[in-house]
């Protein structure tokens, strides 16, 4: 569900995976956290350079989504490419999210 200012975000992530299968999910919406730059880090990710990730045992895959007043973005990353502006935006996601 999307906001009507170009601002506003709602993110979720999922994890899934892993040794015991376990699956893990954060969500936040941007007036949550209204300190943190959330269009920067969602426009820093390369949301159109993500392949597919090739299923790997016991490894945690990352399903990320952030849906804005203009778009839709989604992306599902293995583990070991969790990295650089992914990461922090799943960081950030996971520190600003309500228990």
């Amino acid at each position: 569900m999307a906001d009507a200012r170009p601002d506003t975000f709602s993110i979720s992530v999922v994890r899934t995976g892993g040794f015991a299968g376990l699956r893990r999910e954060w969500r936040v919406r941007s007036s949550d956290a209204p300190d943190v730059d959330w269009p920067a880090l969602v426009e820093a990710c390369p949301w159109d350079t993500v392949a597919p990730p090739s299923p790997v045992p016991d490894r945690f895959v990352w399903r990320i989504e952030a849906d804005g007043a203009r778009r839709r973005r989604r992306a599902t990353l293995p583990d070991e490419r969790l990295t650089g502006s992914w990461r922090e935006l799943v960081d950030q996601v996971k520190s600003a999210a309500k228990p």
